[in-house]
C-alpha cells in the first residue's frame, strides 16, 4: 500500500505501487529550476532539474509485487542429550542423530536435504553451592532439512519429536516459484513506468520517446523465504506429544517485489 506524503511535488500514480520520477530538459523549457540531486531514489517525489546541455529525459522508478503461496519450507531440528559422563552423554546423542536421519529418509526426503547444522558439548554445573560442581555434560545437535513439500512438515514436526528430535529452533517457508514470479513482478513494473512516464511526458508537453536505461533497483533474495520460529524446546511427554500432533502449517502468503529504474526519452508531441 503506498504511503501518503507531504513533501511538495509529489506525484502518485497507480495502485500498490511507488515512483520517483526525475525529468531534465532544455533552458528554454524549464528555465530557472534548481538542480535536485539524490544518492537513492525516494518513492513518490518528484524532482525537476535544469540541463541546458542535454537531450530531454524522464526517469522512472517502478516497484511492483506479485504474491505467491509458499510450497517448500526449511526446518530446523535440535537434538539434546545429558549424562554424568563426557562420551556417554555423545554416544546417547549419535544414537538418537541416525535415528532421526533414518526416520527422515523414511519419509522420503533424500540424503542431500538432510545436514547437520551445529552441534556442541558442554560441561554442567551445579552453583548452589559455594563452588561450582561439575554434574554432568549436555550435547545438542541441528539437523536443517530442506527442500519439504508444505503439506509434509505438520507431520514431520508432529512424528519428529517421537523419532529422536527433542527440539525444533525454526520452519521457513519458500516458493519454488519464485524467480518466475519475480519475472512477472519486474513485468509488471516496467509496465507502470511506462503508464506514468506517460502521464508526466503529457503534463510537462511532451511525449513519451524510447527507453534509454533499465536498471534493477532491488532484487531483495532475503523475500525468498517466510520465516517463524517455532522453539518447541524439549518436547517430550504426552503433554508436548499431543501438543506437536495438532501443530498446524499454515504457510500464509509470501510478497515478491521488483524495483526497477528506467530512462525514458522524451520528444517533442505531435
Amino acid at each position: 500500500m503506498e504511503k501518503n506524503t507531504k513533501n511538495k511535488g509529489t506525484f502518485k500514480y497507480g495502485r500498490g505501487a511507488a515512483a520517483a520520477v526525475i525529468l531534465t530538459a532544455g533552458a528554454a523549457m524549464l528555465s530557472g529550476c534548481v538542480a535536485v540531486e539524490a544518492s537513492k531514489p525516494a518513492s513518490g517525489a518528484v524532482v525537476v532539474s535544469d540541463a541546458a546541455q542535454k537531450e530531454g529525459t524522464l526517469t522512472v522508478v517502478s516497484s511492483e509485487s506479485v504474491v505467491v503461496t509458499p510450497d517448500m519450507a526449511e526446518v530446523v531440528f535440535g537434538i539434546t542429550t545429558e549424562d554424568a559422563d563426557a562420551a556417554a552423554c555423545q554416544q546417547k546423542n549419535a544414537e538418537q542423530l541416525n535415528g532421526f536421519v533414518e526416520y527422515l529418509k523414511a519419509q522420503g526426503i533424500s540424503e542431500s536435504s538432510i545436514m547437520t547444522s551445529s552441534f556442541s558439548l558442554n560441561p554442567q554445573y551445579d552453583w548452589s553451592g559455594n563452588t561450582q560442581q561439575l554434574i554432568g555434560y549436555q550435547m545438542n545437535t541441528q539437523v536443517t532439512v530442506t527442500d519439504v513439500a508444505v503439506e509434509d512438515v505438520g507431520s514431520l514436526l508432529s512424528n519428529g519429536v517421537n523419532e529422536g528430535a527433542n527440539e525444533i529452533y525454526s520452519v521457513s517457508y519458500f516458493s519454488s516459484q519464485y524467480d518466475t514470479a519475480y519475472g512477472d513482478a519486474l513485468a509488471k513494473a516496467v509496465d507502470a513506468a511506462k503508464a506514468k512516464g506517460t502521464v508526466l511526458a503529457e503534463a510537462s508537453g511532451k511525449a513519451l520517446g524510447e527507453v534509454l536505461n533499465v536498471e534493477e533497483y532491488q532484487d531483495d533474495q532475503y523475500g525468498r523465504y517466510v520465516s517463524s520460529s517455532i522453539n518447541m524446546s524439549r518436547a517430550s511427554g504426552a503433554v508436548a506429544e499431543a501438543t506437536m500432533a495438532d501443530m498446524g502449517v499454515m504457510p500464509g502468503e509470501m510478497d515478491v517485489e521488483a524495483v526497477i529504474r528506467v530512462e525514458f526519452a522524451l520528444t517533442d508531441s505531435q
